[in-house]
């Protein structure tokens, strides 16, 4: 089923923006005629894609774009490529060129892609696919790097050449699917893992264990301490924001070693803190970590997938850890953490989430947050004072210059949106959708080493990656 399926939203215009941290003076507000917004780029104009002529995206003046990697064509390893394109990293390439690593967030119980005898597990169709590109943005190979895991939502590049991918998902043999007619009986295997893919190889498919079982979805890597910073999306139970702490720093072992320590984010004298709600502009609290005993549970068979997906954070709950709705995107920027609270945020009167039939933590919006790595501190960026301004941010991503830049995850027009460091957000491009395709988003923005194209994927009923070049050096 798909995460949209579980998040029928309305989208109604009132309210105000609670803003801070590090972008100071940020006011993003809307009034009776809308959002008023910084001047970012310029307005949005239809722009055809340079690949076919077809108007993908609405762009500002000076911004032009190609799409490759299209779900359904052949690979060079003769594989068709997979759907569901999520997220995603750019590393430099041999010769100025750029090396992409693409995840797959394919659900459910499918047949995985490639080579099924090299699969991780035979009966799940997600993973990632690597591809590389020119010094002139050309596509000269793809191919297959990880198979066999399920929704393989977002991750993180590790600056020793890696990805590491992130299952959002705690399926497995024992546990019983709340999606009509998955039978996890037919799994061969545990997820809900992370699972690092070299560049220049195929991954080994082997799990890191001790960095949890749960809904995974970014991962932040610290260059100073080592730690590995973690996103947890669950759209029916409290969230957690982790991290993994290995036992050998992984730019000394030249890669992501299991058998570490995974932590819990804790505000000091506020055990359980409540972050899902609104806060004032300003919001700063230090932070403690509490360990998570049993970061890799097992479950009787016949367990609830519900029971399941808790199994971790309830850990760090009953410790004392804080409470988030929904972590998604996350990213690394000089010593800062910034990450994605989906639906966190107070409701505006007139925005609210209409009923569903389950539990479900988190009103809101949306939420940015900063977690200063040497202060141990926590801050407010931006919470979305309504849908109008900013629609359930999901990937996140930092520019060339310290812009953030937000894919939104809603169900009416798809942006993503720039929040500059001198304060104002602002529109920096809108997915064109055809009919019939409304559930596509923008997903995995990420920028090449010399700053100039930012790729970035639409996650689609077919599912492209963009190149997208401009002026970037003003974002």
């Amino acid at each position: 089923m798909e995460r949209r399926s579980f998040l029928t939203r309305s989208a109604a215009v009132t309210g105000a923006a609670l803003v801070a941290g590090p972008f100071q003076g940020l006011v993003a507000h809307a009034d009776s005629g809308g959002a008023r917004r910084g001047p970012g780029f310029g307005a949005l104009r239809p722009v055809p894609d340079g690949t076919d002529g077809v108007v993908r995206l609405q762009l500002p003046k000076g911004f032009t774009y190609r799409s490759f990697g299209v779900a359904g064509e052949t690979m060079s390893d003769g594989v068709p490529t997979p759907g569901r394109h999520d997220g995603m990293a750019a590393f430099p390439g041999r010769h100025g060129g750029t090396v992409l690593v693409r995840n797959h967030e394919v659900p459910g119980i499918s047949p995985a892609f490639g080579n099924t005898a090299d699969a991780y597990d035979a009966s799940c169709g997600g993973g990632t696919t690597t591809l590389t590109l020119d010094r002139r943005g050309r596509l000269v190979d793809h191919r297959v790097s990880l198979n066999g895991t399920v929704m393989n939502c977002s991750g993180g590049p590790m600056p020793w050449g890696a990805w590491v991918t992130c299952e959002e998902s705690v399926d497995g043999p024992e546990v019983v699917s709340p999606f009509p007619g998955q039978d996890n009986t037919k799994l061969t295997r545990k997820h809900g893992y992370l699972f690092e893919v070299p560049l220049d190889r195929k991954a080994k498919r082997e799990p890191i264990r001790n960095a949890g079982r749960f809904q995974h979805e970014a991962a932040a890597f610290d260059p100073v301490s080592g730690a590995v910073f973690l996103t947890e999306d669950n759209f029916v139970a409290p969230c957690g924001f982790y991290r993994y702490l290995p036992p050998v720093h992984p730019m000394k072992a030249g890669r992501l070693l299991d058998g570490g320590k995974l932590q819990m984010l804790a505000v000091r004298g506020k055990p359980n803190a409540a972050l899902q709600l609104g806060h004032e502009r300003g919001t700063t609290y230090d932070v403690d970590w509490v360990d998570i005993p049993n970061p890799d549970p097992s479950f009787a068979p016949g367990t609830s997938w519900f029971v399941a997906s808790a199994a971790v954070s309830s850990q760090g709950l009953a410790a004392g850890a804080a409470m988030f709705s929904r972590l998604e995107g996350a990213t690394y920027c000089n010593g800062t953490v910034y990450f994605c609270s989906t639906q966190g945020g107070a409701t505006a009167p007139g925005d609210e989430l209409p009923p569903v039939p389950y539990p479900r933590f988190g009103e809101g919006r949306g939420q940015v947050w900063a977690y200063d790595v040497r202060r141990k501190r926590l801050r407010l960026v931006y919470e979305s004072p309504h849908s109008q301004v900013l629609d359930l941010p999901d990937n996140i991503a930092c520019s060339p210059s310290g812009t953030l830049i937000l894919c939104e995850d809603g169900d009416g027009d798809n942006y993503l949106r720039g929040v500059t460091t001198s304060g104002a957000l602002y529109d920096l491009a809108k997915l064109v959708v055809g009919a019939g395709d409304d559930d596509a988003e923008f997903a995995g923005a990420t920028f090449s080493a010399d700053g100039e194209t930012m790729f970035v994927n639409m996650q689609a009923l077919v599912g492209r990656t963009f190149a997208i070049r401009g002026p970037w050096d003003r974002c």
